[in-house]
Protein backbone atom coordinates (compact mmCIF):
# COMPACT_ATOMS: atom_id res chain seq x y z
CA UNK A 1 0.00 0.00 0.00
CA UNK A 2 1.06 3.38 -0.86
CA UNK A 3 2.55 5.14 2.57
CA UNK A 4 1.56 8.26 1.60
CA UNK A 5 -2.10 6.73 0.98
CA UNK A 6 -2.13 4.82 3.82
CA UNK A 7 -0.68 7.98 6.25
CA UNK A 8 -3.69 10.45 4.85
CA UNK A 9 -6.34 7.24 5.51
CA UNK A 10 -4.93 6.94 9.05
CA UNK A 11 -5.32 10.50 9.52
CA UNK A 12 -9.13 10.63 8.96
CA UNK A 13 -10.44 10.80 12.17
CA UNK A 14 -7.31 12.78 13.68
CA UNK A 15 -6.02 15.27 11.10
CA UNK A 16 -3.26 16.70 13.07
CA UNK A 17 -0.83 14.74 12.43
CA UNK A 18 0.60 14.60 16.37
CA UNK A 19 -0.56 13.73 19.36
CA UNK A 20 -2.74 17.22 20.02
CA UNK A 21 -5.84 17.38 21.37
CA UNK A 22 -7.98 20.29 18.99
CA UNK A 23 -8.35 22.27 22.42
CA UNK A 24 -4.80 22.39 22.76
CA UNK A 25 -4.10 22.86 19.16
CA UNK A 26 -6.17 26.15 19.84
CA UNK A 27 -4.45 27.40 22.89
CA UNK A 28 -0.71 27.36 21.57
CA UNK A 29 -2.34 28.97 18.27
CA UNK A 30 -3.81 31.78 20.65
CA UNK A 31 0.34 31.90 22.80
CA UNK A 32 1.19 32.97 19.32
CA UNK A 33 -0.47 35.86 19.53
CA UNK A 34 -0.14 37.20 15.58
CA UNK A 35 -2.16 40.00 14.18
CA UNK A 36 -5.25 39.36 12.11
CA UNK A 37 -3.60 39.67 9.03
CA UNK A 38 -1.05 37.49 9.96
CA UNK A 39 0.82 34.83 7.29
CA UNK A 40 1.23 32.09 7.63
CA UNK A 41 3.55 29.03 6.50
CA UNK A 42 2.82 25.20 7.32
CA UNK A 43 5.71 22.95 6.48
CA UNK A 44 5.04 19.11 6.40
CA UNK A 45 1.59 20.02 6.73
CA UNK A 46 -0.20 16.76 5.83
CA UNK A 47 -3.86 17.30 5.69
CA UNK A 48 -3.33 21.44 6.98
CA UNK A 49 -5.24 21.26 10.37
CA UNK A 50 -2.82 23.41 12.00
CA UNK A 51 -2.83 26.16 8.90
CA UNK A 52 -6.90 25.74 8.63
CA UNK A 53 -6.89 26.27 12.41
CA UNK A 54 -4.55 29.27 11.92
CA UNK A 55 -6.86 30.87 9.87
CA UNK A 56 -9.99 31.02 11.91
CA UNK A 57 -7.38 32.97 14.88
CA UNK A 58 -6.63 35.54 12.16
CA UNK A 59 -9.77 36.45 9.84
CA UNK A 60 -7.26 38.58 7.78
CA UNK A 61 -4.44 36.20 7.22
CA UNK A 62 -2.81 33.94 4.34
CA UNK A 63 -1.45 30.31 4.69
CA UNK A 64 0.62 28.27 2.80
CA UNK A 65 0.89 24.82 3.19
CA UNK A 66 3.58 22.48 1.93
CA UNK A 67 3.79 18.66 1.89
CA UNK A 68 4.72 16.35 -0.43
CA UNK A 69 1.90 14.12 -0.18
CA UNK A 70 -1.06 14.16 -2.53
CA UNK A 71 -2.90 12.48 -0.96
CA UNK A 72 -2.60 14.94 2.62
CA UNK A 73 -3.28 17.65 0.20
CA UNK A 74 -6.58 16.19 -1.78
CA UNK A 75 -7.47 16.19 1.55
CA UNK A 76 -6.12 19.72 2.73
CA UNK A 77 -7.77 21.13 0.07
CA UNK A 78 -11.70 19.43 0.93
CA UNK A 79 -10.98 20.50 4.32
CA UNK A 80 -10.35 23.92 3.11
CA UNK A 81 -13.55 24.08 0.74
CA UNK A 82 -15.80 22.73 3.77
CA UNK A 83 -14.25 25.82 6.54
CA UNK A 84 -15.07 28.03 3.21
CA UNK A 85 -11.30 29.05 3.35
CA UNK A 86 -9.87 28.19 0.25
CA UNK A 87 -9.45 31.60 -1.20
CA UNK A 88 -6.62 31.98 2.12
CA UNK A 89 -5.01 29.19 1.57
CA UNK A 90 -2.47 28.02 -0.78
CA UNK A 91 -1.02 24.16 -1.08
CA UNK A 92 2.30 23.52 -2.20
CA UNK A 93 2.89 20.01 -3.27
CA UNK A 94 6.68 20.16 -2.82
CA UNK A 95 9.35 18.83 -0.33
CA UNK A 96 9.81 21.64 2.45
CA UNK A 97 12.98 21.62 2.53
CA UNK A 98 12.80 23.35 -1.18
CA UNK A 99 10.45 26.20 -0.65
CA UNK A 100 11.81 29.43 -0.81
CA UNK A 101 12.51 31.18 2.19
CA UNK A 102 12.11 34.42 2.21
CA UNK A 103 11.82 35.44 5.77
CA UNK A 104 8.64 37.12 5.52
CA UNK A 105 5.99 35.02 7.98
CA UNK A 106 4.79 36.15 11.02
CA UNK A 107 4.17 32.13 11.86
CA UNK A 108 5.70 29.24 10.88
CA UNK A 109 4.42 25.61 11.75
CA UNK A 110 6.16 22.32 11.64
CA UNK A 111 4.77 20.01 13.82
CA UNK A 112 5.00 16.52 13.82
CA UNK A 113 6.94 16.57 10.71
CA UNK A 114 10.81 17.47 11.78
CA UNK A 115 11.84 14.30 10.05
CA UNK A 116 11.25 16.74 6.92
CA UNK A 117 14.84 18.58 7.64
CA UNK A 118 16.52 16.06 9.42
CA UNK A 119 15.73 16.53 12.85
CA UNK A 120 14.77 18.87 15.97
CA UNK A 121 18.11 20.92 15.60
CA UNK A 122 17.38 21.37 11.35
CA UNK A 123 14.26 22.39 11.83
CA UNK A 124 14.53 25.34 13.70
CA UNK A 125 17.50 26.21 11.35
CA UNK A 126 16.07 25.67 8.27
CA UNK A 127 12.06 26.20 8.86
CA UNK A 128 13.15 29.67 11.23
CA UNK A 129 14.63 30.80 7.98
CA UNK A 130 11.06 31.74 6.73
CA UNK A 131 10.27 33.26 10.11
CA UNK A 132 10.23 37.61 10.10
CA UNK A 133 12.28 39.05 12.99
CA UNK A 134 9.44 39.55 15.38
CA UNK A 135 7.27 36.38 14.31
CA UNK A 136 7.06 33.02 15.98
CA UNK A 137 8.03 29.28 14.83
CA UNK A 138 5.90 26.58 16.22
CA UNK A 139 7.55 23.17 16.33
CA UNK A 140 6.50 19.99 17.38
CA UNK A 141 9.11 16.98 18.54
CA UNK A 142 9.19 13.89 20.23
CA UNK A 143 10.89 12.93 22.90
CA UNK A 144 11.84 10.33 25.60
CA UNK A 145 10.15 10.11 28.49
CA UNK A 146 11.82 7.39 30.22
CA UNK A 147 14.87 5.48 29.10
CA UNK A 148 14.13 3.90 26.06
CA UNK A 149 13.95 -0.01 26.34
CA UNK A 150 14.98 -2.57 23.68
CA UNK A 151 11.38 -2.86 22.40
CA UNK A 152 10.38 0.69 22.36
CA UNK A 153 13.55 1.23 20.38
CA UNK A 154 12.60 -2.24 18.03
CA UNK A 155 8.95 -0.32 17.65
CA UNK A 156 10.48 2.98 16.63
CA UNK A 157 13.09 1.38 14.64
CA UNK A 158 15.26 4.12 16.42
CA UNK A 159 17.95 4.87 18.10
CA UNK A 160 18.60 6.27 21.88
CA UNK A 161 20.23 9.14 20.31
CA UNK A 162 17.18 9.41 17.56
CA UNK A 163 15.41 11.65 20.67
CA UNK A 164 16.39 13.79 23.56
CA UNK A 165 14.54 13.86 27.18
CA UNK A 166 12.42 17.26 27.44
CA UNK A 167 14.53 19.35 29.12
CA UNK A 168 17.83 18.77 26.47
CA UNK A 169 15.12 19.64 24.26
CA UNK A 170 14.46 22.92 25.60
CA UNK A 171 18.46 23.86 25.87
CA UNK A 172 18.44 22.96 22.25
CA UNK A 173 15.98 25.10 21.62
CA UNK A 174 17.77 27.89 23.38
CA UNK A 175 20.75 27.00 22.31
CA UNK A 176 19.92 27.49 18.61
CA UNK A 177 18.60 30.94 19.51
CA UNK A 178 15.29 30.52 20.20
CA UNK A 179 13.55 31.23 23.72
CA UNK A 180 10.70 28.38 24.47
CA UNK A 181 8.16 31.52 25.35
CA UNK A 182 5.11 28.06 25.92
CA UNK A 183 5.14 24.88 25.64
CA UNK A 184 2.69 21.93 25.33
CA UNK A 185 3.53 18.44 26.38
CA UNK A 186 0.91 15.48 25.13
CA UNK A 187 -0.40 13.54 27.91
CA UNK A 188 -1.46 10.36 27.76
CA UNK A 189 -4.77 10.92 26.79
CA UNK A 190 -4.13 12.63 24.12
CA UNK A 191 -1.24 9.80 22.58
CA UNK A 192 -4.13 7.44 23.16
CA UNK A 193 -6.17 9.46 20.89
CA UNK A 194 -4.33 9.64 18.44
CA UNK A 195 -2.69 6.05 18.40
CA UNK A 196 -6.60 4.58 18.38
CA UNK A 197 -6.96 7.12 15.57
CA UNK A 198 -4.69 6.11 13.35
CA UNK A 199 -5.06 2.38 13.50
CA UNK A 200 -8.77 2.76 13.71
CA UNK A 201 -9.53 4.51 10.50
CA UNK A 202 -6.98 2.53 8.79
CA UNK A 203 -8.92 -0.09 9.77
CA UNK A 204 -12.11 1.24 9.69
CA UNK A 205 -11.34 1.66 5.86
CA UNK A 206 -10.24 -1.97 5.20
CA UNK A 207 -13.46 -3.39 6.64
CA UNK A 208 -15.54 -0.87 4.67
CA UNK A 209 -13.43 -1.49 1.57
CA UNK A 210 -13.27 -5.53 1.71
CA UNK A 211 -12.52 -5.99 -2.16
CA UNK A 212 -10.27 -3.32 -2.51
CA UNK A 213 -6.48 -4.99 -3.38
CA UNK A 214 -4.96 -2.27 -0.91
CA UNK A 215 -7.45 -3.64 2.22
CA UNK A 216 -4.96 -6.41 3.37
CA UNK A 217 -2.17 -3.97 3.27
CA UNK A 218 -4.51 -1.74 5.27
CA UNK A 219 -5.20 -4.16 7.90
CA UNK A 220 -1.90 -5.49 8.42
CA UNK A 221 -0.37 -2.27 8.63
CA UNK A 222 -3.22 -1.03 11.44
CA UNK A 223 -2.45 -4.46 13.34
CA UNK A 224 1.34 -4.13 13.32
CA UNK A 225 1.23 -0.83 14.21
CA UNK A 226 -0.97 -0.52 17.18
CA UNK A 227 1.22 -3.81 18.27
CA UNK A 228 4.75 -1.31 18.08
CA UNK A 229 2.62 1.17 20.05
CA UNK A 230 1.00 -0.91 23.16
CA UNK A 231 4.00 -3.13 23.10
CA UNK A 232 6.74 -0.92 22.32
CA UNK A 233 6.64 2.95 22.99
CA UNK A 234 3.43 3.05 24.29
CA UNK A 235 4.58 5.62 27.66
CA UNK A 236 8.31 5.81 26.68
CA UNK A 237 8.12 8.20 23.49
CA UNK A 238 6.35 11.96 24.43
CA UNK A 239 5.83 14.81 22.61
CA UNK A 240 6.41 18.37 22.74
CA UNK A 241 5.03 21.33 21.06
CA UNK A 242 7.10 24.52 21.46
CA UNK A 243 5.92 28.18 20.80
CA UNK A 244 9.54 30.07 19.96
CA UNK A 245 10.76 33.20 19.60
CA UNK A 246 13.97 34.24 18.15
CA UNK A 247 16.64 35.26 21.22
CA UNK A 248 17.60 38.91 21.30
CA UNK A 249 21.11 39.65 19.61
Amino acid sequence: MDRQRASALAHTHHPIAAPVAGVNVNKLLRRAGRGPAARILDLGCGQAAWALQALAHYPDGHADGVDLSAHALERAEAAAAMRELSDRITLHERDARTYVPDGDYDLVLCVGATHAFGGFTETLELAGRHVNPHGVLIVGDGFWETPPTPQALNALDAKPTDFTDLPTLIDTAAESGWHPVYAHVSDAAEWDDYEWSWTGSLLEWAIENPGHPDAPDATRLANDHRTQWLRGYRGALGFATLVLRRQPL
